[in-house]
């Protein structure tokens, strides 16, 4: 793998389906592993949920068209969803400086 700061604009993507939902979980890689924590909120960026494939933009703009639900973390992972309208920024909290978003389509 490279050094995260010659690609930061890679993801880690894991799509999860499960009854009939397409769960899409992206996180920007340099998260993978870390634990936020604000006030009573605490989120874990764990490998099993999120994965470890890297994917581009383009690859998670394109699982995110499908998904029925989605789980975001981080810089570059939310802005992917907010430049393809699955998210609106309004949406978007931070947990220690963190940003993290969920969608669901109905």
């Amino acid at each position: 793998m490279e050094d995260d700061d010659k690609r930061p604009e890679i993801m880690c993507l894991k799509v999860h389906r499960v009854r009939g939902e397409v769960m899409v979980a992206v996180c920007d890689r340099d998260l993978l592993g870390k634990t936020f924590e604000e006030g009573k909120l605490c989120l874990t960026v764990e490998s099993a949920f999120f994965g470890e494939e890297e994917a581009t933009a383009r690859e998670v703009a394109e699982a995110l068209a499908g998904a029925t639900i989605a789980n975001l973390v981080g810089e570059r992972a939310v802005a992917c969803a907010m430049e393809t309208s699955c998210i609106d920024d309004k949406n978007v909290i931070r947990i220690d400086g963190v940003p993290t978003a969920q969608m669901v389509r109905m």
